[in-house]
């Protein structure tokens, strides 16, 4: 697979100018164009969809920070073994938070690291949607508010949760391989 985005054969669509722009400024604000992206781009409209959720999620407006968003898409991709997922977002938790050894916690096993409750409390609710969905009760949402979430806030986790779900699959069921940069960004 060497070289390649995904091990599928699909040839990447004609984008138009807006897409060619958000590539641009991917490029200047990260560096790179992700991986991610690319994969989606042999079709125009799943990659707007992906990257319309992926922005509303991980960068608008939530009672939850950048830095909580992202450690949710780790936690929920340690689960899932998510290759790609695993390295693109242990990065941003690892320059978000300022600290490499966070970010490789969160990799490994979340549970191994320094984190407020409401944090450890935020990624148990994640990771138990994550593995027993059926299971989730009043209860767990009661243990959220009580760490200090709105409402609001619980809709957020659940969605990033379950947005990383998706994702992770789609991932590991095409193989998808992170771009080499993110290896060692914020080490």
């Amino acid at each position: 697979m060497t070289g390649k985005i995904t091990a599928l054969d699909l040839v990447q669509a004609e984008l138009s100018e807006a897409t060619k722009a958000y590539f641009a400024k991917c490029e200047e604000k990260l560096g790179l164009v992700p991986n991610v992206l690319l994969a989606y781009a042999f079709d125009e409209k799943k990659l707007r969809a992906f990257t319309d959720m992926y922005n509303d999620l991980m960068l608008g407006d939530s009672g939850l920070s950048k830095l909580e968003r992202e450690m949710i898409a780790v936690a929920v991709s340690s689960i899932n073994h998510c290759y790609y997922c695993l390295t693109a977002h242990g990065a941003a938790v690892r320059q978000l938070s300022g600290e490499p050894a966070l970010g490789e916690m969160m990799v490994m096993n979340f549970r191994a690291a320094e984190l407020s409750d409401r944090q450890r409390a935020m990624l148990e609710f994640a990771v138990k949607l994550t593995e027993e969905p059926a299971r989730i009760v009043e209860a767990d949402r009661a243990a959220l508010r009580q760490a200090g979430f709105s409402d609001r806030d619980i809709w957020d986790i659940a969605s990033t949760a379950a947005f990383f779900n998706m994702s992770n699959r789609v991932a590991a069921a095409v193989d998808m391989r992170p771009n080499p940069e993110y290896h060692v960004m914020a080490r």
